[in-house]
């Protein structure tokens, strides 16, 4: 059926309990099936997937992905094709629904895994077991869970909050099951072959694979004499510097620095190409001149006048200049000052987001006393016994897993409330949550009163911007269900199980796939943060918690006077992108954002980007043709399908490296 909606008057007029009626007399389908065995397992199935292509895509270029769309797409084709095969009933929405809660859900709870744990191990040299990372993540994401749903009473009942990025699944939903599901069936095949090649070219640059093709089914190494396995070399500039090293060729160097070690790779990685069509030519190309400003310009210079160098290792051994080195030693930190100066910046400027802090409430019950929606909603007793207990546990697993004193979590606990309504308040109107900036409030708060112990600062600030952003974004993802009818209860329940799925597949692969074990066979982080993965993220909260532990006085002039021209462009970009009315598209957080995160990632993001919009500049006038169906209406699956297909064959190329 057509999604129905209130018009503006009637939520600016009506009392809650009246927008309740209307609810439950003319969009709720309590006789439709939503949280069965079936929606639950594959949504399960599908979160602990999809979060791991989101862990793997994070630890590149450190941004979330949903993959509640792309759920919603599977879903759909695999249970319509069993359907049409006679092997099971198809899917209703409100099944579909359940099933993108459970996934989303999934993707969302590992978001620590590519910011404040990472920067917790850097920063601390400890390596807690992944069933403690586990253990702590699931406790914060049910505390937002256990936030969210007195939440979704007054933004999703009350103020009928637009909640953009959920209104848009929904609508998909909506259209899926309304007459159009051979429209779901062909991005569904388009997702599937995109996934496809892209998973094939992966397994090509990839040696794992590689060994195993070649080495363990058709044994090459004993009957062709082959002692290392042939795969192309995703770096395609490494065949240049083969041929350049035998004929003592041009090496290309800026101010004496080559290519090479500044970081300035060509590479194919269809993944970021992937990310970069979702990010839009705007941030891309943001993210394009932050690197191309730090790595092309002021880090040539920098080595020259020497305050970027070789240094000794805690082994006695020089390191050699890298990207790494350059970043952690001198770029880091204006790259960090343009992050949180930005985002704090584009915060502040949305006074309506504050609003929301001080609005007054409207009565909780139907006119004639009766609460038609008690056996529907979650009973907020459940939320107001369940914050505390589980808030305090949380604080006392924080205190046990990572030596965060225990008063210091306790003390953090009120922020939770204030930074999860501003995050939720920017979700509901921008689709876009906050949790940079916010988290940087508890961290330097924190930080002013333990500055000895980095954890303390570090760990206490991931909960409270985790459980803001978890609960935040869960009614994101709770609006669909309130469009189409589906039953608060049954996705509270599902987004437990996404929680779950999400820990139980990425503690366990993060520890596989970014630690590596040191001469004396102990986890070390030394190649956790390289040219494949620059946990641009964590590099983020690390460079903050040195700031806090050392000071400003520790670093050199020049990284302080980079930090203070920096914040200057950083308050003049979103100052002008305000007055301009979005006019002008450069952010400061994404030009930071391309400072930390590997050049070659970023020219393979901007490619994409600017692939996708000549593509949608050429056929968004042409509806009804291929073209329009594939580059305009297709754009989000392909990107899913370049993301999925080659971060699940180089999740599977890491695993097979350490069995092999």
């Amino acid at each position: 059926m057509a999604i129905q909606n209130l018009t503006d008057e009637q939520i600016a007029t009506w009392t809650r309990a009246q927008k309740d009626e209307w609810w439950f007399k003319n969009v709720y389908r309590g006789d439709m099936a939503q949280l069965t065995l079936r929606s639950g397992l594959t949504g399960f199935l599908l979160g602990g997937i999809l979060s791991a292509t989101g862990l793997y895509i994070g630890a590149k270029t450190g941004l979330s992905l949903g993959v509640g769309l792309t759920s919603v797409i599977l879903a759909f084709a695999l249970f319509r094709s069993m359907a049409a095969a006679g092997l099971a009933k198809d899917y209703t929405i409100l099944e579909n629904n359940c099933t993108q809660s459970i996934a989303t859900a999934a993707g969302y709870v590992v978001s620590p895994l590519i910011s404040s744990l990472p920067a917790y191990m850097l920063v601390t040299g400890v390596i807690p077991p992944w069933w403690q990372m586990a253990i702590w993540m699931f406790v914060i994401a049910l505390v937002g869970v256990l936030l969210a749903f007195p939440l979704k009473r007054r933004f999703i009942n009350e103020d009928q909050a637009p909640f953009p990025e959920g209104r848009a699944c929904g609508v998909v939903m909506d259209s899926l099951y309304d007459g159009r599901g051979d429209e779901g069936v062909f991005k569904a095949k388009l997702l599937g072959g995109v996934s496809l090649f892209a998973a094939l070219y992966q397994a090509i640059i990839s040696d794992g694979w590689m060994k195993l093709v070649q080495f363990k089914i058709l044994m090459m190494d004993k009957w062709a004499g082959m002692v290392e396995p042939w795969y192309l070399h995703e770096r395609l500039d490494d065949y240049y510097y083969a041929w350049a090293a035998k004929a003592d060729g041009f090496i290309p160097h800026i101010l004496g620095t080559t290519f090479k070690t500044l970081g300035l790779r060509l590479t194919l990685d269809v993944a970021v190409i992937g990310v970069g069509g979702l990010m839009g030519l705007a941030i891309a190309g943001s993210c394009f001149l932050g690197a191309f400003i730090n790595f092309v310009i002021l880090a040539p210079l920098m080595i020259q006048m020497g305050d970027i160098a070789p240094r000794l290792g805690v082994n006695g051994q020089l390191v050699p200049l890298s990207r790494v080195e350059i970043v952690n030693q001198w770029s880091l930190w204006w790259g960090v000052t343009m992050m949180v100066v930005g985002a704090l910046v584009s915060l502040l400027a949305k006074p309506e987001i504050f609003k929301g802090l001080f609005k007054k409430r409207a009565p909780k019950v139907a006119d004639n006393g009766v609460d038609l929606l008690k056996d529907i909603e979650v009973p907020l007793w459940i939320s107001y016994v369940g914050i505390p207990v589980v808030g305090l546990l949380g604080s006392y697993v924080t205190h046990l897993f990572f030596g965060v004193p225990l008063w210091m979590a306790i003390v953090s606990l009120p922020l939770i409330f204030v930074l999860s309504i501003i995050c939720t308040n920017s979700m509901a109107l921008t689709s876009w949550t906050p949790t940079g900036a916010l988290s940087k409030i508890t961290q330097f708060t924190m930080g002013a009163l333990d500055r000895s112990n980095p954890a303390s600062n570090l760990l206490p600030a991931g909960m409270t911007a985790e459980i803001a952003a978890n609960s935040a974004n869960l009614l994101s993802d709770i609006k669909p269900g309130y469009m189409l009818g589906g039953k608060p209860r049954h996705q509270a329940i599902g987004h437990v199980i996404g929680n779950l799925a999400g820990v139980l597949v990425c503690s366990p692969l993060f520890m596989l796939l970014f630690l590596r074990p040191d001469a004396n066979g102990n986890l070390s982080t030394a190649s956790m943060v390289s040219d494949s993965f620059g946990f641009p993220a964590a590099l983020q909260w690390k460079g903050v918690a040195d700031i806090i532990a050392r000071g400003l006085t520790s670093l050199p002039s020049s990284v302080l006077v980079s930090m203070a021209v920096a914040a200057v462009a950083a308050i003049a970009m979103e100052v002008a992108r305000i007055k301009t009315k979005g006019k002008f598209q450069l952010s400061a957080v994404a030009t930071g954002l391309g400072v930390v995160l590997p050049p070659e990632s970023v020219i393979g993001m901007f490619a994409g980007a600017l692939m996708f919009w000549v593509m949608n500049r050429k056929y968004s006038k042409r509806q009804g043709s291929t073209g329009h169906r594939v580059w305009v209406e297709g754009m989000e699956p392909i990107c899913a399908g370049l993301i999925s297909g080659a971060a699940l064959m180089g999740i599977g190329n890491a695993i097979l490296n350490v069995v092999i």
